[in-house]
């Protein structure tokens, strides 16, 4: 018993819903291969053979364009659209983006480009008088806001306190779905160079006139040398919740939504601190414009870490905040000092797995300047949770009764659909969750070995990574704590999608 008791906890048991169809066709992908054959039968009927087998020829590419999937779960003809709407893309010019005095932007000013560009910020006062942004967007009709957090990290910390703190996390996670107009919720985990002003300020600030010499020399010495190869790590979570409050509703306005959020914020930011994510405090609309300003212009982080160390607060504004040039490429971004790549999961771990597998993909990598990983989680509410896991397993249920000889494969979806029913029905919630990671370097000819190096990251983290082709600007966006939901930019629904 006391082997058992000491046996590390894991965790598993992710699913992506899946659709009922014929070999290995969704819905949708199934009623094309049934209204062919209908198509070809009737044109036989009819006596016209050759009409009929060029039918056939036509149904089977557009088949054969929807079953053949590479490793990552993406179809032939998933690839070749991307590549249409890359090449429209790029004709265009949209892949190139210039503002200030010399750009295209209305009154010379740096505005975010791309996803975030008709976006707009303000700022509100919670019930414990805290300055907290907002950010709206009117295209989707979102509104969010952003937190900062001190994760305090699993170093020398017993095994039992952090699977406490898994289980705070899954709960927060849980109990946020229930939150009222909750739309995403974003972790992003950025690790980067340390400037050094933060230790230089705190040595300023805590030496006095009277410190005896040796312990004044010590300071010093820490002071010149731990800065160089050190780096810091930040932690911001984003909460998206939707303008209108239920489907018909009138959108309510920014000061609105900053006054219901005012009550409701302290109540969430301290049930995270339950969680590990140590102190977490609201940003303000000065720091938040700092954390995108650096996002895009790295080096501009120096100047304003040199700024507070000096005690003198940087006036920016949300128009100003954006880059000045950025150019996007099929696999790469370029934005003012730096170059930036983003990959996204597309295959969750396998099996099972330990609460420190993410350790390696979040920590500081050598070759890299600046890193970024954001999860992203969509809550999904009680009712659709209930229908989505029954629908689930009936699919899961038909795919294994199709076949006369079902694979294991088959037989194990079966089971996890099942367990994930039962959990769903005892009082668990579902979410959608995905993975990016943003890689930023400055010296663009390090391109290959950032790639080999996060390659290696999420082989170590049992992620399956993808390269984001064709939407690097927008994969970086996404990244950031801006609280945007890719799927309501998308030309094509995602449900959609799922059932070709």
């Amino acid at each position: 018993m006391a082997a058992a008791s000491e046996a590390p906890r894991t965790y598993g048991n992710w699913r992506r819903p899946t659709s009922a169809g014929l070999a290995g066709l969704g819905s949708i992908g199934t009623a094309i291969l049934l209204g062919g054959l209908v198509i070809v039968i009737l044109i036989l009927a009819m006596g016209n053979t050759l009409r009929a087998v060029l039918a056939a020829g036509i149904l089977g590419v557009v088949l054969l364009l929807l079953v053949v999937r590479d490793g990552h779960g993406r179809s032939a003809l998933d690839r070749i659209t991307s590549r249409l709407a890359w090449w429209r893309h790029r004709s265009s010019g949209s892949h190139l983006y210039r503002s200030g005095p010399l750009g295209r932007t209305a009154w010379g000013t740096h505005q975010l480009p791309g996803l975030a560009a008709p976006s707009t910020l303000t700022e509100h006062l919670d019930s414990y008088a805290r300055p907290f942004a907002l950010i709206e967007v009117p295209r989707t009709g979102h509104f969010t806001v952003v937190l900062a957090a001190e994760p305090e990290g699993a170093a020398l910390v017993d095994t039992h306190q952090v699977d406490t703190w898994v289980a705070d996390w899954g709960h927060w996670l849980a109990s946020i779905g229930d939150e009222p107009s909750i739309e995403a919720v974003s972790v992003t985990i950025e690790t980067a160079p340390d400037s050094g002003a933060r230790l230089r300020r705190e040595v300023e600030t805590n030496l006095t006139d009277d410190a005896p010499e040796f312990a004044r020399q010590m300071l010093r010495e820490a002071e010149a040398t731990y800065p160089a190869g050190s780096s810091s790590t930040k932690a911001y979570i984003a909460l998206t919740f939707k303008a209108a409050p239920r489907r018909g509703a009138a959108k309510r306005s920014a000061a609105d939504m900053g006054v219901e959020l005012a009550a409701r914020l302290p109540a969430i930011t301290h049930a995270l601190a339950a969680t590990g994510a140590g102190t977490t405090r609201l940003l303000s609309a000065q720091q938040l414009c700092e954390v995108l300003r650096v996002a895009y212009d790295p080096a501009a982080a120096t100047l304003i870490d040199d700024a507070h160390a000096e005690g003198v607060v940087p006036e920016m504004d949300w128009s100003e905040v954006g880059p000045s040039g950025t150019e996007a490429a099929w696999d790469w971004y370029r934005h003012d000092s730096a170059l930036s790549m983003t990959w996204a999961m597309t295959v969750a771990p396998r099996g099972s797995v330990q609460s420190g597998v993410l350790g390696r993909l979040l920590a500081p990598t050598e070759v890299i300047d600046r890193k970024r990983v954001t999860l992203l989680y969509r809550p999904i509410d009680r009712a659709t949770s209930a229908r989505l896991v029954e629908t689930d397993l009936k699919n899961a249920e038909f795919r294994q009764t199709a076949s006369k000889k079902p694979s294991a494969r088959d037989s194990i979806a079966v089971r996890q659909a099942a367990a994930t029913a039962q959990e769903e029905a005892a009082g668990a919630s579902l979410l959608n969750f995905g993975l990016l990671v943003t890689a930023t370097v400055t010296d663009p000819s390090r391109r290959r070995d950032v790639i080999a190096a996060v390659d290696g990251l999420g082989a170590s983290a049992r992620l399956s990574l993808r390269l984001v082709h064709g939407a690097q600007d927008s994969a970086f966006a996404a990244a950031l704590p801006l609280g945007l939901v890719l799927g309501k930019h998308l030309a094509v629904p995602t449900e959609l999608r799922e059932k070709l």
